[in-house]
C-alpha cells in the first residue's frame, strides 16, 4: 500500500461541500503539489488529513493505518507533520524553545519525574537539547537559537516553522503555502531548502502553493482543486497546458 492513501474524501459544512470525492496516493519520497484558486478547498484537504476535520465520507490510510477520527496529536505521533498558511510560531519564545516544544511529546518521563528531575528525565532532556541544536544547525538557524522567534526575518520564520515540524520526526510533511509573501530570491532559497531537507530527512512532501515558480520548479506531480473538486492531475508541464486549469485560474474559456 502507498504511504498515504486518501480515498473518496468528502467534507461538508452544513449545506456546503468544501471538498468532494478527493483522492490521493503518495509513495514514499514523492513531492506532490496541490494548487487551485482561493477557496478551492486546499487547506480543508490538509485539515482532513491531519485530523483537524473528520471527513463526512471517505477514508484516509497512512502506513496502512486508518486515520479517520484520529485527533491531530495522534496523527502527528504516527509520522505526519504540517505547517500553516499563516505562520504559527511562539513569537515571544526563543528559536530553540520553539523546537523543544515539538520534542516534548516524545518524552517518556512522568510529570513527577520531570518535577523532581530524576536521572532518567535529565538524560532525556539532555538528548532533546542535543537533537534540537543539531536540527537548528542543519537548517541554518543555530546562530540565532537564543533570539525570539518573532524577531527573525520572515524567511527565517518560515524556515523555523518547518524545522519545528521536522522535530516531530515525520515521514510525511505537509507544507501550506511555504512561499507566501516571499520575493523571487527567497522563493529560490526555499526550493533549495525543501529539496535539502527532503533528502536529509527522507521525507515525503505534500505542498499547497500559489507561487507557480515554486510549484513548477520543485513538484514532480500536481493536483488541481476548483470548488472542492479535483479538475486535473499530472506533471508540471501537463498542468501548465491543461485548458480546464487555465480556465479555473483565469476565469475565461480559452476556446473563445
Amino acid at each position: 500500500m502507498s504511504l498515504l492513501n486518501v480515498r473518496e474524501i468528502t467534507i461538508k459544512f452544513g449545506g456546503l461541500t468544501a471538498v468532494s470525492n478527493f483522492n490521493l496516493e503518495m509513495e514514499e519520497g514523492e513531492l506532490v503539489g496541490l494548487i487551485g484558486p482561493n477557496g478551492a478547498g486546499k487547506t480543508t484537504a490538509f485539515n482532513v488529513i491531519t485530523g483537524i476535520y473528520t471527513p463526512t465520507e471517505g477514508e484516509i490510510f497512512f502506513k496502512s493505518k486508518n486515520l479517520k477520527g484520529l485527533l491531530p496529536d495522534k496523527v502527528t505521533k504516527l509520522g505526519i507533520a504540517r505547517t500553516f498558511q499563516n505562520i504559527r510560531l511562539f513569537s515571544n519564545m526563543s528559536v530553540i524553545d520553539n523546537i523543544l516544544v515539538a520534542h516534548h511529546f516524545q518524552l517518556k518521563s512522568s510529570f513527577l519525574s520531570a518535577t523532581v528531575r530524576t536521572p532518567n528525565y535529565t538524560r532525556q532532556e539532555r538528548s532533546m537539547y542535543e537533537e534540537a541544536y543539531e536540527l537548528l544547525e542543519s537548517v541554518g538557524l543555530y546562530s540565532v537559537r537564543r533570539d525570539k522567534a518573532g524577531s527573525l526575518p520572515y524567511g527565517r520564520q518560515r524556515r523555523l516553522e518547518i524545522a519545528r515540524a521536522l522535530a516531530t520526526h515525520p515521514k510525511l510533511l505537509l507544507l501550506d503555502e511555504p512561499a507566501a509573501g516571499m520575493n523571487p530570491q527567497e522563493s529560490d532559497d526555499l526550493m533549495e531548502f525543501i529539496s535539502s531537507i527532503r533528502k536529509k530527512h527522507d521525507l515525503t512532501i505534500f505542498m499547497i502553493e500559489h507561487h507557480m515558480q515554486v510549484v513548477m520548479g520543485i513538484c514532480e506531480r500536481i493536483l488541481v482543486l476548483d470548488h472542492g473538486n479535483t479538475i486535473a492531475e499530472g506533471t508540471p508541464r501537463e498542468i501548465q497546458l491543461n485548458q480546464q486549469v487555465i480556465e479555473a485560474y483565469l476565469g475565461v474559456d480559452t476556446d473563445d
